[in-house]
């Protein structure tokens, strides 16, 4: 099952409380406070994933709670912190406060992370508060609350092109024809239900991903048909095929259905019309294709349109070639800004091979969990120094 948009629940772990304790040993007189602090809560983490495909897992996973910290021990000792709850999910999400609908965070790279949750810190136990002015302090710090958001998660999906068009205009034959995707088709409307992907390759190795839409129709802007709810994943496409049935299968006027796919473009999102297009006129091999498309471009003559039959696969290698050409001139869209969001994003720190610290003039320390065979490689001027290796 394709699900690509999920309501949830998340909460960190609260904080542990520091506790009040007095040391009472034999032959310790005046042992004085030793209460230690509270643990920290954990952290509920979103990582983006590229092996997952689809938001299922939290279709049925709606409240996600991290673990609380635990209190403080006697001793000086701190309670335990709280776990973090990791969750994976697809490359390409988006995260928005589901009370104020703005956009938290972008994940848009495999492994990078955002802390959705975040958890409590510990409450210090009494002996943090021992001083000259209060030698025995018989309170202690409450751990703090850990935040809770309800959140909105949509998956829009990575692809470098998007087919736009009508039902039943031939995308998903194009998509079969030049990928080795596999969606379905057939002889009548809406046939896709779920977006599907693709990755081609021209004739000069230049590949891309192509990602085929549910047909759209007028009104789908605002919700008419299925392309509202698909809408969402042409967002992050650099350009975009507009598939137009030249030939007028189902009776209406190619020239229409250019100008309302557009408009519903733009009534989208606006963004979406300044992708670079590349126009298909599809089912050239009808009988009113050509005075169609002579139509077509007296009405728009400063469009660029290509000619193909895609169910024989007639006219696409010059569109491919005119996709890979914009490819590498058209730069990416970001969603959002991360800079401008104060967005918490983790990666995984990269843990250097070898440290090597200066003791003496001539001693120096080398720790590392590989074994190093040529020492000669180290640089002994610095006080201490992280290596990398291959």
């Amino acid at each position: 099952m394709f699900v690509d948009r999920v309501n949830i629940k998340v909460k960190g772990g609260d904080g542990g409380n520091g506790i009040v304790s007095m040391r009472r040993e034999k032959f310790v007189p005046l042992g004085g406070p030793d209460g230690g602090n509270g643990g920290d809560g954990g952290d509920v983490i979103l990582r983006a994933d590229s092996n997952r495909s689809t938001l299922l897992d939290l279709r049925y996973n709606r409240h996600i709670n991290a673990q609380n910290g635990n209190i403080g021990k006697p001793k000086k000792m701190h309670g335990r912190s709280g776990e973090d709850t990791v969750i994976n999910v697809p490359v390409g999400i988006i995260v928005k406060d589901a009370e104020s609908d703005t956009i938290i965070a972008d994940l848009v790279e495999h492994g990078q992370e955002v802390i959705v949750g975040k958890g409590g810190k510990g409450g210090k136990g009494n002996f943090a508060y021992m001083s000259n002015r209060y030698p025995a302090p018989d309170f202690a710090q409450k751990g703090e609350a850990a935040e809770a958001h309800d959140l909105i998660i949509e998956l829009k999906l990575l692809a470098d092109v998007g087919l736009v068009g009508y039902p039943s205009v031939g995308k998903s034959t194009l998509l079969s024809v030049v990928s080795k995707a596999r969606p379905e088709i057939d002889a009548y409307h809406f046939t896709t239900i779920v977006p599907n992907l693709g990755v081609t390759q021209t004739n000069d190795h230049r590949s891309f991903t192509i990602a085929d839409l549910p047909g759209l129709i007028e009104g789908a802007s605002q919700g008419k048909g299925l392309g509202h709810q698909f809408l969402r994943h042409i967002e992050r496409c650099r350009v975009i095929i507009h598939v137009v049935d030249m030939g007028a299968e189902d009776g209406r006027d190619p020239i229409e259905d250019y100008k309302i796919i557009n408009d519903e473009l733009g009534q989208y999102n606006y963004n979406l019309l300044k992708r670079p297009q590349v126009v298909v006129a599809n089912k050239m091999d009808l009988d009113d294709a050509q005075e169609n498309l002579k139509r077509f471009k007296e009405a728009y003559a400063d469009v660029e349109v290509f000619e193909t039959t895609t169910l024989i696969n007639e006219g696409l290698e010059g569109v491919l070639y005119r996709v890979a050409d914009l490819l590498e001139t058209t730069p990416y869209f970001p969603i959002i800004d991360n800079e401008d969001q104060g967005v918490v994003y983790r990666f995984k720190a990269e843990k250097p091979d070898f440290i090597v610290t200066k003791i003496s003039n001539n001693r120096f320390e080398l720790t590392g969990d590989k074994l190093l065979k040529d020492f000669r490689m180290l640089n002994f001027e610095n006080e201490s120094a992280s290596y990398h290796f291959a």
